[in-house]
């Protein structure tokens, strides 16, 4: 089969198509025909084998498989001899580790039925992103009704989804973005849009009882003066202020709680995803789709910061 490979870490241009081998499902795995790959900055981290960190998970010299890619939408191929939930020619979504590539086994329980209604493209921007974004809102942010919810990034991969989520939960909105996407995040159901060029969140009067925080680009203080005496700041990147320990050790000592988390797709939530999109709630934003041969040009664009929603690699 054909896939995007890296045998060494370094930027995109490391990233080669080969044919190599296709995979044989374990006795818990489900062997999919990718038909769509999302791509994340998580991607571009794995690539590049930094924060030095994510070594831990990849390899610590090279890469263990080197294959990009998180997220997949496809048909069922083969299934492993434990497989109960899934036959050949079912249409899934889910994460997966290197869905860059014409097929890819992923674990059962990190997939679910593809919903009706998006496309495989669309299908396969949300595993990621669109659980992160749950995730942080429900489970860590614990967002209700009337709960004043900012989204730092909001025109982001996952802001796209967590704008769309709040709103499903009631809250009450505010979305940071660019100038050219004040507009999109306004449609997914922002109460409030600023424009980061025109004005500063962390300078407002407004306090947030959740601030999602997709970018990083304003310190842990600035980001604490805007938050209600007991609200939640919620940090997803990995390039902000002080250290990716900073916001933990600190987080004990004071009344606000300072969080980091992993979000890892997984059977349930994507059922639940599945939910808010069959009921007219949450709908993947989809930039550009690229084919596999690209794959080092969507995770340049991906490195800008500056995407729109997601990019997906179609095959």
């Amino acid at each position: 089969m054909k896939a995007i490979v890296h045998d060494t870490y370094g930027s995109p241009d490391v990233l080669a198509l080969k044919d190599i081998d296709r995979p044989v499902p374990e006795r818990n795995e489900v062997l999919v025909r990718v038909h769509a790959a999302g791509l994340h900055v998580g991607d571009c981290f794995g690539v590049r084998g930094r924060p030095l960190p994510i070594r831990l998970v990849t390899g610590l010299v090279k890469p263990r498989r080197g294959i990009p890619g998180h997220d997949v939408a496809g048909m069922v191929e083969a299934v492993g001899s434990d497989v109960t939930l899934f036959e050949p020619g079912a249409e899934v979504f889910g994460g997966c580790t290197g869905s860059c590539a014409e097929y890819v086994c992923v674990r059962q329980d990190r997939l679910a039925p593809k919903p009706d209604g998006p496309t495989m493209e669309q299908a396969g921007a949300m595993p990621t992103s669109a659980v992160t974004a749950l995730r942080a809102l429900r489970d860590v942010g614990k967002v209700k009704s009337g709960r004043q919810v900012l989204i730092n990034g909001a025109s982001g991969g996952v802001g796209t989804f967590a704008v769309q989520i709040a709103a499903s939960y009631g809250a009450e909105v505010t979305g940071v973005c660019g100038p050219a996407n004040v507009a999109l995040v306004r449609s997914l159901g922002a109460d409030h849009v600023i424009d980061y060029t025109q004005e500063d969140f962390t300078a407002g009067e407004r306090r947030y009882d959740v601030i999602l925080d997709n970018v990083e680009n304003r310190s842990l203080a600035e980001c604490r003066r805007v938050l209600t005496p007991t609200g939640t700041l919620i940090l997803n990147s990995g390039t902000g202020d002080g250290s990716l320990l900073k916001p933990l050790v600190l987080s004990p000592f004071i009344r606000q709680s300072l969080r980091r988390f992993v979000a890892v797709p997984n059977h349930r939530d994507l059922a639940t995803l599945t939910e808010l999109i069959e009921a007219g709630k949450l709908r993947p934003v989809v930039e550009q789709t690229l084919p596999l041969a690209e794959t080092a040009t969507a995770l340049r664009h991906i490195e800008t910061g500056h995407a729109r929603g997601k990019v997906v690699i179609t095959l």
